[in-house]
């Protein structure tokens, strides 16, 4: 008899390269480490680039989605799933992601197929909206009582998920964000080669990443501290009109700002080399919220101390007052404080900076595809905690 540890995984995801952010970068690095347990993975994704796909160790199957997560999108890989539902139902199907949720929704409504073992994560944003919309709230109760296994990637979006839906219970796991796998045979180094501080940003134009009220925070510092800030904008984006507010506030600054937009991996590490400070100010906007931000580490593994907004999940990922500085959402002062600190004390940053070089490393993805997709001897709450930090002296 086939047992559960022997059975192949298809992770279904409407997020996945070439796309890039905290989704896509879960989704790869899971499947990656679900290959080194030993388990046979196919990702399907929508459509990618006329590159091609890089060399993963995983098969990849392009569907004709967009990726966009709308209906269009949901039914056509639901239509896929009718077709693959004898393959399915020898299978772990992996729901990655909220479109996949919703296709399988639908199905599991009119019991189209049944996968031989159910898993799915929930990241945070999508748990509020379906909770909100009385129809979608049925059916994703519904799919969460079919489930065998879910997973979030923090314990703040483990506590939405059960106040929202108390039916996900005791086959919620953690699995915690980590390190892409990529670091671990690269080299990081620091590279300054200016007098002044620079200041980075990652993450898409949009008022969620609050980087609006990073150059507001700016503006405040008294004239001497501005002059010697360089802002530094990776990213694209402008929905309601986010890059072009963020453009004027550019111009009327008496720093100096950049916008880099979208860059290539070489570019990126080009910039976390020259940067002395890594910030992403998120803010809970409408119903979406930060459930974790992988992007903290990355900053973190590169050195770099953090200041960032204590919401969300993003206190799990920076340790207030060890490798960065959680400030109060809306409380400007405090966040202006904050960079005063960094900006002119460069003993501070660089302490804070080795760090986050350690605390960046202290979760791996190995762990978290063992106990999501092996570990089916558990049968009570087997949440994860992350361990304390090791203080690191300067």
């Amino acid at each position: 008899m086939t047992i559960a540890a022997d059975l192949p995984i298809y992770f279904l995801t409407h997020e996945f390269f070439p796309t890039k952010g905290g989704i896509a970068t879960f989704t790869e690095e899971m499947a990656k480490a679900a290959v080194k347990i030993g388990r046979k993975v196919e990702v399907w994704a929508p459509r990618g680039c006329e590159k091609g796909d890089p060399q993963f160790p995983f098969s990849v199957k392009r569907l004709d989605l967009k990726g966009s997560q709308d209906l269009s999108c949901q039914l056509r890989l639901a239509k896929e799933l009718v077709k693959e539902r004898r393959s399915l139902r020898r299978s772990m199907v992996y729901l990655c992601d909220p479109g996949p949720v919703l296709a399988m929704c639908y199905l599991h409504f009119f019991q189209a197929i049944k996968p031989g073992k159910l898993i799915i994560t929930f990241h945070g944003s999508e748990i509020k909206k379906f909770a909100a919309n009385p129809g979608r709230r049925v059916i994703v109760n519904r799919l969460i009582r079919k489930a065998d296994r879910i997973s979030t990637p923090s314990e703040f979006t483990h506590n939405l998920l059960m106040n929202n839906f108390p039916n996900a219970g005791r086959k919620t796991f953690l699995t915690p964000g980590a390190l892409r796998s990529d670091f671990e045979s690269k080299t990081l180094s620091r590279s300054r080669s200016s007098k002044k501080v620079n200041i980075l940003t990652v993450g898409r134009l949009h008022p969620r990443k609050g980087q609006a009220i990073i150059m507001e925070a700016l503006a405040k510092l008294p004239r001497s501290l501005r002059r010697q800030c360089n802002f530094w904008i990776v990213g694209t984006g402008n929905k309601f009109g986010y890059e072009t507010q963020l453009r004027n506030l550019a111009d009327q600054a008496d720093f100096n700002v950049t916008f880099f937009g979208d860059v290539t991996n070489e570019k990126l590490e080009e910039l976390y080399a020259q940067a002395d400070i890594f910030s992403m100010t998120s803010i809970d906007f409408k119903k979406s919220v930060e459930g974790f931000g992988l992007v903290y580490l990355e900053a973190a593994a590169h050195g770099l101390p953090i200041i960032a907004n204590n919401v969300g999940g993003v206190a799990e990922a920076v340790s207030n007052g060890h490798n960065g500085i959680l400030v109060t959402p809306g409380n400007l002062p405090e966040l202006t404080n904050a960079f005063t600190l960094l900006v002119q004390n460069r003993m501070v940053r660089e302490k804070m900076g080795r760090n986050g070089i350690k605390w960046a490393r202290r979760n791996n993805w190995i762990q978290s595809a063992e106990l999501l997709f092996n570990r089916w001897d558990i049968n009570i709450d087997p949440s994860l905690e992350f361990p304390e930090p090791a203080l690191v002296e300067a």
